[in-house]
């Protein structure tokens, strides 16, 4: 069963990120990337919404690939341009990041950083070690708090290029865990999620996962 943690769960969370982070907020958040939000969605109607969806919540069915609505466009312009440059590799990412141009990039970011998203659900027989090692990590095995980069409402750093995790597919995020782990992804500045991950089990990656989707902010 999957639950939205915004009520009981998160309340808490909500008024600490009010003060801690609130103004990091995406869509609000100072950039100087530019970018024109409509050449983005052109180009989103183009080549992105097979897996992202126009609207930057994914596609039904599709867990694997993120959402995009409502990311801190710092970390999206981040990504593209490690995909294009071949510092990060997806087989069908790289492909579509390699033609685009810099404004090109910039605008996808722009667009879908001022997009809503969605939020999401968690699975209520995992929120309790998730909220665990979300709020306080694991100190025996130096798993560390997931709170320290991305907030206690999971809404992360747009100048720190730290992304938005609240309500993000867990299936995309254990994924993304457990190529950390692996080094198959290796695009964190200083190996710092490569260093998280890499003492997590597979239990605290399956419930953390679960964790960050039912935050909501």
């Amino acid at each position: 069963m999957k639950t939205s943690l915004i009520s009981a769960l998160a309340a808490a969370t909500l008024l600490t990120a009010g003060a801690a982070l609130g103004s990091e907020a995406p869509a609000a958040a100072a950039t100087g990337l530019g970018g024109d939000p409509e050449l983005g969605k052109e180009k989103a109607g183009q080549i992105c919404q097979a897996c992202h969806g126009l609207d930057g919540n994914g596609v039904p069915g599709q867990p694997i690939w993120p959402k995009l609505a409502g990311q801190h466009p710092e970390y999206i312009y981040k990504q593209l341009m490690n995909f294009k440059n071949n510092e990060r590799y997806n087989v069908m990412m790289s492909p579509m990041a390699m033609p685009l141009t810099e404004d090109e990039v910039r605008n996808l970011a722009a667009y879908y950083s001022s997009l809503e998203q969605s939020g999401g659900t968690a699975e209520a027989e995992l929120v309790e070690l998730g909220e665990k090692i979300y709020r306080a990590g694991n100190p025996v095995t130096g798993v560390p708090a997931c709170t320290g980069c991305h907030g206690p409402a999971g809404s992360g750093s747009n100048l720190a290029k730290f992304p938005r995790v609240s309500g993000q597919f867990s299936e995309y995020v254990a994924q993304t865990l457990h190529l950390f782990q692996s080094h198959e992804r290796a695009n964190d500045p200083n190996g710092m999620m490569r260093g998280v991950a890499a003492n997590m089990t597979d239990q605290e990656i399956q419930a953390v996962s679960a964790y960050i989707e039912g935050l909501s902010q």
